[in-house]
């Protein structure tokens, strides 16, 4: 059976090196078998920021405001998906607005993680996934890892992905791309491109949840 990969682009700027990455990414993925969808987050549709308690947990009755509908596509796509791909860059030491915008509306209290009831323990309702992360910087990764303990990684790969159950298989830190000559950028495309046949090569992580978190509470 095809691996289902869910290639994410947190680049708020069209034709970005990131775009460029992702696609050589997906390309090599679905020439190898996998079935691949892409969220580009600077020409798909972006929700707006939680302005209600609603916007950021999965409707609990009939009588709360139902899901939007980009909102409720998206965390479709990460509940049916086999693999993340995140491809983003750091800006101010973390990475941009649009992709945590996302997160914030897409990873839903009772849908990709919910608390227990009188515990300090929480439900990963996203567990049995797995992720990649390529994530690209002008500076270099000892003076992230220094000046911001590798910040823009860890928020991403540890208080996100790992927080709802998704276990990163590998991280890509490219860095600098300001400064890098064309020979160097081909160098990186063709690394991520192995990871995409890599990726399509995989086979699923036994154990993937497709229940709610709440659903899984009342088990």
């Amino acid at each position: 059976m095809a691996v289902n990969i869910l290639v994410i682009i947190g680049h708020p700027i069209q034709d970005s090196f990131n775009h460029a990455l992702a696609r050589a990414y997906a390309d090599a993925a679905r020439t190898h078998g996998a079935e691949v969808q892409v969220i580009d987050l600077a020409t798909d549709a972006t929700p707006d920021h939680p302005r209600e308690r609603s916007d950021v947990r999965l409707p609990r009755s009939d009588r709360e405001i139902d899901l939007d509908e980009h909102v409720r596509d998206y965390a479709e796509r990460l509940r049916t998906a086999d693999h993340i791909a995140l491809f983003y860059p750091m800006w101010w030491g973390t990475y941009p607005a649009v992709l945590k915008q996302f997160f914030d509306r897409v990873l839903l209290s009772g849908d990709a993680y919910a608390s227990r009831v009188h515990s300090s323990s929480w439900i990963r309702g996203l567990r049995g996934r797995t992720a990649r992360i390529v994530h690209t910087a002008d500076s270099p990764r000892l003076f992230t890892w220094l000046a911001y303990r590798d910040s823009s990684i860890s928020s991403v790969k540890t208080a996100t992905l790992w927080y709802t159950g998704i276990r990163t298989i590998g991280v890509r830190y490219l860095a600098p791309v300001r400064s890098s000559s064309p020979e160097r950028r081909r160098r990186w495309l063709t690394r991520i491109a192995r990871d995409g046949v890599a990726d399509a090569k995989r086979r699923p992580e036994p154990g993937k949840s497709m229940a709610h978190a709440r659903d899984l509470l009342s088990t």
